[in-house]
């Protein structure tokens, strides 16, 4: 018995639904990427399961949309990262007064382990919180999703020294508001 063709290769898969608008090739890169997606909207908004998805959800009909945009010159799953940013920092510019959101459950919170400081998840929580958007998405791009500055910075659409910027500032802001929890 001859062993099972490999699984197509992302590129493959966004060829076929270009070519024959093939929307089972789009659900298998949906369901490719959804989890890290999903993980790094949950990062963003606070740990908010339900507007994550939500975003998540926006994330990929726009990506289904703008499929022909895509250039490859990036990781797929990068050009999906900057889709994602791109929906939560649209949402947050309209709730710039919403209350903070609630902090999670024990087993529904996620880590983010910076080399430099041991955190506490519910206030690396809070602290994540109160980061400007940007300083946020640069933080977890970095550390939680393991992309080079490079990549982030593509992700982030600015310049490498300003996504650099953008984490040492996140950082400084969580080592003062740590500092302070009791």
């Amino acid at each position: 018995m001859a062993p099972p063709p490999p699984a197509p290769t992302d590129a493959e898969l966004i060829t076929r639904v270009l070519v024959r608008d093939d929307r089972r090739a789009f659900g298998e890169l949906v369901a490719r990427h959804q989890s890290a997606v999903r993980g790094l909207l949950r990062r963003l908004t606070g740990g908010d399961v339900a507007q994550a998805d939500d975003l998540a959800q926006e994330t990929f009909l726009r990506a289904y949309r703008g499929l022909r945009g895509y250039r490859g010159g990036a990781k797929f799953s990068s050009w999906l990262y900057r889709i994602a940013c791109n929906v939560f920092f649209s949402r947050d510019r309209g709730s710039r007064d919403a209350p903070p959101e609630p902090p999670l459950l024990e087993a529904e919170r996620t880590e983010l382990a910076l080399p430099d400081l041991v955190l506490e998840r519910h206030d690396l929580e809070k602290a994540l919180a109160a980061l400007k958007p940007r300083e946020r998405a640069a933080l977890v791009l970095t550390y939680a999703n393991e992309l080079t500055h490079e990549e982030a910075a593509v992700v982030l659409d600015c310049p490498v020294g300003t996504l650099k910027t953008h984490v040492a500032r996140a950082k400084e802001k969580l080592r003062r508001q740590l500092e302070e929890v009791p």
